[in-house]
């Protein structure tokens, strides 16, 4: 999987299904509520040959034809995320097994949000509904055994992409519960990563997590110049975010913020060795594997949902030229 560099493609070329756009001004949110439930492109029209001013890496048409969210520029993870080690893991004295939910992974991946159609619910010229609703089955993305309902609220101004994400319990018992969001940022060798963390999960080669502690890149995160993307082969949940960190590219003299709001209280940095094209900071209300850790929650997050309670959480995205 690599980013596409000619982002005029999406608008350009016949999709399968049609994507829901916002705008603000010069700014553009393409929406793709059909993969997922996720954003398919975040960006500023220019009148100049360059083409659009991109701030998340955008969906190539590839992506979107074959409805893959991993091609996606974000989406959201719903109703946990991060990994569950083998798909498994006791709950209230139950067992509950994902391992058959049609997960490609072999621990199971960032909830079944992901994986579903998300319906419309409202859509104005700057803003947009996006809603879930999940019934326990026997079908593929659907063994979650606990019914809900999910919303993202969409939103555009003169400043920022907003993104308020809600989930309600349907079931008649408690639900466990994470969210998040899956945003992709362009990367090349001058990108750099600015944000204040205490520690950082290490891992398994999985990758899942084994102790929260010190490493290089807490520090080069935290310094003025911020963290090279290309600094460290990273796959890791960070603790003591400040809930604000920043996207750079130096030499293109443009940076995006990202700030959240609690229960977004983790920050995941995925930045391979592997795939040099890859950059995502996201926003997470847990660490991975949460449901199984033997951790204290301010080291590891996640919550629980009593029968027709309901959680929010809300992060944006503001850029700056110059």
């Amino acid at each position: 999987m690599s980013a596409d560099r000619n982002p005029d493609r999406i608008a350009v070329e016949p999709l399968v299904e049609p994507l829901v756009e916002l705008s603000h001004g010069a700014r553009r949110v393409l929406l793709a509520p059909h993969v997922g439930g996720a954003i398919a492109a975040f960006f500023d029209m220019r009148d100049d040959a360059e083409g659009p001013l991109h701030w998340l890496r955008p969906a190539t048409p590839d992506a979107l034809a074959a409805r893959n969210p991993l091609g996606m520029a974000s989406f959201p993870l719903v109703p946990y995320c991060n990994r569950i080690r083998d798909a498994r893991f006791t709950f209230d004295g139950v067992g509950v097994d994902l391992s058959g939910d049609g997960n490609a992974f072999p621990h199971a991946l960032h909830g079944n949000g992901w994986r579903r159609p998300w319906r419309v619910d409202a859509l104005s010229e700057a803003s947009a509904r996006l809603a879930l609703v999940h019934e326990p089955s026997g079908e593929p993305a659907h063994h979650w055994p606990f019914a809900f309902e999910a919303a993202q609220d969409i939103a555009l101004d003169a400043h920022s992409l907003t993104v308020t994400m809600s989930m309600r319990n349907l079931s008649a018992r408690p639900m466990p519960f994470g969210l998040g969001h899956h945003p992709y940022f362009p990367r090349t060798r001058h990108t750099r990563v600015h944000a204040r963390v205490k520690s950082m999960w290490h891992t398994t080669p999985d990758p899942l997590p084994t102790h929260a502690g010190a490493h290089p890149s807490i520090d080069a995160l935290g310094s003025p110049q911020g963290m090279s993307a290309d600094a460290f082969d990273l796959d890791n949940n960070f603790v003591g975010w400040s809930r604000e960190a920043t996207i750079a590219w130096p030499d293109e003299h443009r940076a995006v913020t990202l700030r959240a709001d609690a229960p977004f209280d983790f920050m995941v940095i995925y930045a391979p060795v592997a795939h040099d094209a890859l950059l995502c900071v996201e926003p997470v209300s847990n660490v991975a594997d949460w449901v199984n850790l033997d951790a204290d929650h301010a080291s590891k997050g996640g919550g629980v949902l009593a029968p027709g309670a309901s959680v929010s959480a809300r992060f944006s995205l503001t850029p700056r030229i110059g």
